[in-house]
Parts: C-alpha cells; sequence; structure tokens
C-alpha cells in the first residue's frame, strides 16, 4: 500500500535542529573552556545551539590559547 501524498514530508531532513548530540555539546563546552574529560559526561552546563541563515556571521568566539 503507498503512502497518501498530502501526508509525505517534503524536505524533512532539510529542517534545522534545536537541539545538539552530547558530542557536539562536549566539542563546544571544550571550546569555551567550560568540560574537561576528567569531569565526566553528566550534569553538563547549558549550552546555546542557534543556527544562522545563510549570510549571517554570529558572534565571534575568541581565539584558543595556545602556549
Amino acid at each position: 500500500m503507498s503512502m497518501d501524498k498530502s501526508l509525505r514530508k517534503g524536505s524533512g531532513l532539510a529542517r534545522s535542529r534545536n537541539v545538539m548530540t552530547r558530542a557536539e555539546r562536549l566539542a563546544a563546552l571544550q571550546l569555551d573552556e567550560k568540560w574537561t574529560p576528567e569531569q565526566g559526561v553528566y550534569n553538563l552546563p547549558k549550552t546555546k545551539y542557534r543556527t544562522l541563515p545563510p549570510g549571517y556571521s554570529g558572534p565571534k568566539r575568541p581565539e584558543a590559547k595556545r602556549g
């Protein structure tokens, strides 16, 4: 049995996500120096996740300190 055309989503995966996976959160927290692997993966601080339309630039992260 085929699915009716009105029930299909045309671009289901093209929509932007509003949540981050745990790996994405850990990467963002490491860039902001708010998390280290010794702290574990539970009780992580909240992170902002915002996607911008093409052509817009968001706030710049400070350059990583290299020593």
